[in-house]
């Protein structure tokens, strides 16, 4: 990387010029259709999720070159209505001294209407080949071409604590708070464990140290990313994504993962102070989340469907991409509780299709009439009641299928993609291709919304209670939707809408 970096001359021009000259060789199979998809090369995190100027804007990390991580630029796309998005012109490109081994993640704001990107710079080497990760500023008039402040870095390795470390200091997540600007940023300690840090500034150029807002023991992982806070329904919320964070039952199995920390934050100390820690997706593919307020008051999620050090097969099929986001989703607190809902609610407009009600099945298989599809959004209510387990077998062929299930006696919901098509590998001790989790209350309704995409599947129960996010990649067509039960079951409704 470090010979690459110093051979080529990265800008914003040569990132377009190349992305429109290569992407029509982009190997279509894998492709999900109505998710966020990069238009060549490779995707992680989403970076600046805001709404600016009457639309949702998502930019991400973005290496144009490869399907692999490479220097990072920022992509950029929008939406007005989070399903369907439009590719933009890239955001940055690592030009310059101090973003020069990749413009890092970070986020959005607006200010006297213009739109502000604080994102992490990593420099390059100094005389020990130390790089350094600081945090800089870009800001735009029309949302689209961006132009880096001379103040860059606005927040230098020299302004962390005591004990932090200058190599891992990045992720910049702004909000205001009482006439404030403020930014939580992942940083590690000298012993090894994560945290969070907290700046402030009046005008987005000139910052100071506040606090350590929040910092991990030995036993909550060896380094935080992605930090993101926000109040919802009256609680302190702090999102973040922790390597090795330890495994609890069903929880956190994913060696990285994605968490959310309800509690209350002190002004007078700029502390955080949580009261619980919740995982946010118990599927097998769900990091960095970042969030926004929309106009209409909803906090509106998104992350990068993928996960590190997994293998990525369109990379090694050549097909000259890798990664996606998954689908938008609500987050509501309801008596203190989590809850999820997919806003999708523009991929079916107008769609009527014929509703499939109260199939009986007892100790055996059925397949529905009407109910197949390799890209759709397939809608469940089954009276589970005198279930023993049941099974929806997705992206069917002779060969392959990925298994939804929920068992009645666990009251658990899960998604097992062992038999899904290619295997996905990861750094796990034990080999992960099979997630659960257990819902809150035993339930006589098991409602489910699926999202089937070409290489994804999003699982919602759909009390808000629990989702599951798993990438699968099927070897043939597949496009079989069946189900299995022990016991007896009532299919009360059914209906599958095709997603073009």
């Amino acid at each position: 990387m470090d010979r690459q970096q110093t051979e080529i001359s990265h800008s914003i021009e040569r990132a377009n010029r190349y992305i429109e000259e290569n992407r029509a060789a982009v190997a279509p199979l894998y492709r999900n259709h109505y998710h966020a998809v990069p238009p060549i090369g490779w995707m992680n995190d989403p970076n600046g999720f805001i709404q600016y100027q009457g639309a949702y804007h998502l930019f991400y990390q973005f290496h144009p070159y490869d399907a692999k991580w490479g220097p990072m630029h920022w992509g950029h796309m929008k939406s007005t209505d989070l399903t369907h998005w439009e590719d933009l012109p890239v955001a940055l490109a690592p030009d310059q001294a101090y973003d020069r081994f990749g413009c890092f993640s970070g986020s959005a704001i607006e200010k006297d209407g213009k739109l502000y990107l604080l994102y992490t710079g990593v420099t390059e080497a100094d005389e020990a080949g130390i790089h350094y990760q600081v945090q800089c500023l870009a800001v735009s008039e029309d949302g689209v071409h961006f132009e880096k402040v001379q103040h860059n870095p606005v927040i230098p390795a020299a302004a962390l604590p005591e004990g932090a470390s200058p190599i891992d200091f990045r992720d910049p997540k702004l909000f205001e708070h009482d006439g404030m600007f403020y930014a939580v940023i992942a940083s590690k300690t000298e012993e090894g464990t994560g945290q969070v840090l907290l700046y402030e500034s009046a005008d987005l150029l000139d910052w100071r140290f506040s606090s350590v807002f929040l910092k991990g023991t030995k036993e909550q992982g060896i380094m935080w990313e992605c930090p993101d806070f926000f109040t919802l329904d009256g609680k302190d919320c702090l999102i973040f994504s922790p390597m090795q964070w330890p495994e609890e039952g069903n929880d956190y199995q994913n060696l990285n993962a994605s968490l959310l920390a309800i509690g209350k934050v002190d002004w007078a100390t700029n502390q955080f102070h949580p009261e619980s820690f919740q995982e946010l997706d118990h599927g097998l593919d769900y990091y960095a989340p970042q969030s926004l307020e929309d106009d209409l008051g909803r906090r509106i999620c998104i992350a990068w469907m993928q996960n590190w050090g997994r293998n990525f097969p369109t990379d090694e099929l050549g097909h000259g991409w890798t990664g996606s986001m998954t689908i938008p989703r609500q987050l509501k607190l309801e008596d203190g509780k989590l809850k999820q809902y997919p806003i999708a609610a523009s991929l079916t407009e107008g769609e009527s299709p014929e509703t499939i009600g109260a199939f009986y099945l007892e100790d055996g298989v059925a397949v529905l009439p009407g109910i197949e599809g390799e890209r759709g959004l397939l809608q469940l209510k089954i009276d589970v009641s005198a279930v023993e387990r049941m099974e929806i077998r997705l992206r069917e062929n002779e060969q392959e299928s990925t298994l939804v299930f929920y068992d009645r006696m666990m009251n658990e919901l899960g998604i097992d993609r062992s038999k899904s098509g290619i295997m996905i590998n990861g750094e796990e001790a034990t080999p992960l291709s099979c997630r659960k989790v257990a819902l809150p209350t035993m339930v006589q309704w098991l409602l489910l919304d699926i999202f089937l995409d070409s290489s994804s599947i999003e699982v919602f129960e759909g009390n808000g209670d629990a989702v599951l996010s798993t990438n699968v990649y099927p070897t043939e067509p597949a496009s079989g939707i069946s189900f299995r039960c022990s016991g007896k079951a009532v299919i009360e409704q059914a209906a599958f809408m095709p997603i073009a």
